[in-house]
């Protein structure tokens, strides 16, 4: 695929792309498929290339240890395949795993019996700094706000009767008449 001028006939490259055809000078090698692009297509994404996943990279995270593997290596294989050489390897020790942290963002607090506190709300086991409802975005199940809003349109249809009931008796009606004020007697200084 020569490209050029008839000055400099090895002077760039055409896009493979079949739409484009595009002379560039500066052209593009894909390290997937190893065709020339032209700086509009050379990622994989705007060629479309059929090797997209060449230089991408796969991690499984194992159970028992909490030990990461790449699998980008291991072309062909299923993750339970992977993970059974991982655990015959000897690698695998149980006493590695990691311990839970709290869930929340950028908190790095290991959980522990002591101070580990579960949200009534979301069922979230967090830490003691981020126990309430809004340190921690808590997001309430929609099973668990059910009953909140019956509980909420129950109060509100009880405070609604309680003012019907009472509003002959108002607090603030001026119909009533006025009591009369205890008088101070004055004193006078000799």
């Amino acid at each position: 695929m020569g490209g050029g001028t008839e000055a400099f006939p090895d002077l760039g490259s055409h896009c493979q792309l079949s739409d484009c055809r595009q002379l560039d000078f500066l052209p593009f090698t894909c390290d997937a498929c190893l065709k020339v692009f032209c700086v509009e297509h050379r990622s994989c994404k705007s060629h479309e290339c059929p090797k997209s996943d060449y230089n991408s990279r796969k991690v499984l995270v194992c159970e028992i240890c909490s030990m990461s593997i790449e699998t980008s290596r291991c072309q062909g294989e299923d993750d339970k395949t992977i993970l059974g050489k991982h655990e015959k390897s000897g690698d695998c020790d149980p006493k590695k795993k990691k311990k839970p942290t709290c869930p929340v963002k950028r908190c790095k607090e290991i959980l522990t019996f002591s101070n580990t506190s579960t949200c009534k709300t979301c069922r979230i086991q967090v830490c003691l700094k981020h126990r309430f409802p809004a340190d921690h975005a808590c997001k309430r199940n929609s099973s668990s706000s059910q009953p909140l809003v019956k509980d909420l349109r129950e109060a509100n249809n009880k405070f609604l009767t309680a003012l019907v009931a009472r509003s002959g008796n108002d607090c603030g009606n001026k119909s009533r008449a006025p009591t009369s004020r205890p008088t101070n007697p004055s004193v006078k200084a000799c």
